[in-house]
């Protein structure tokens, strides 16, 4: 009998809420601008050797995350929504080593300040394309908080 439960794809929606010890405007720049960008984006061991960010609507971003092993994960979008330093909305899509998409997905993330510390509070959803990108979704909720953590150690805090 197949397994058809094995080759559903899936989807996957996380809200996050974290509190920095740094002004909204440094954190907005920490999403951003490139060089700050590829510091922290991505799981612990993982290196950005390639980041771009034009942060404006219609403008695109593009990362390629390498991971311990070597294996380079490439990620695309594009900007539709920025309001500095208060809201950004960028689409998202993991593409695979044919150039397809794996998955693709809406981020949101919204910062409002008070004593000088940040709130972020990041809205994303994502649904996989293909079966073999339902992996990459499991794992969406350890690999936004990796993420994070390492935002706060950019940060400072």
């Amino acid at each position: 009998m197949p397994d058809h439960a094995a080759n559903q794809l899936v989807e996957r929606r996380l809200n996050i809420i974290r509190v920095f010890d740094a002004p909204r405007r440094v954190v907005f720049k920490a999403w951003t601008e490139p060089e700050q960008l590829a510091r922290w984006w991505g799981p612990r061991g993982f290196t950005n050797p390639l980041c771009e960010v034009d942060a404006r609507p219609g403008g695109a971003i593009r990362i390629i995350m390498r991971a311990p092993d070597g294996v380079s994960h490439e990620m695309r979008g594009a900007f539709r929504e920025v309001i500095e330093p208060e809201r950004l909305v960028f689409t998202h899509r993991a593409i695979g080593t044919r150039g397809e998409s794996l998955l693709e997905g809406l981020t949101t993330v919204s910062f409002s300040e008070q004593e000088g510390k940040t709130t972020m509070t990041l809205d994303t959803s994502a649904v996989a394309l293909l079966p073999e990108a339902n992996a990459m979704l499991n794992g969406m909720n350890d690999g936004w908080n990796q993420s994070l953590e390492r935002l706060t150690m950019v940060l400072g805090g």
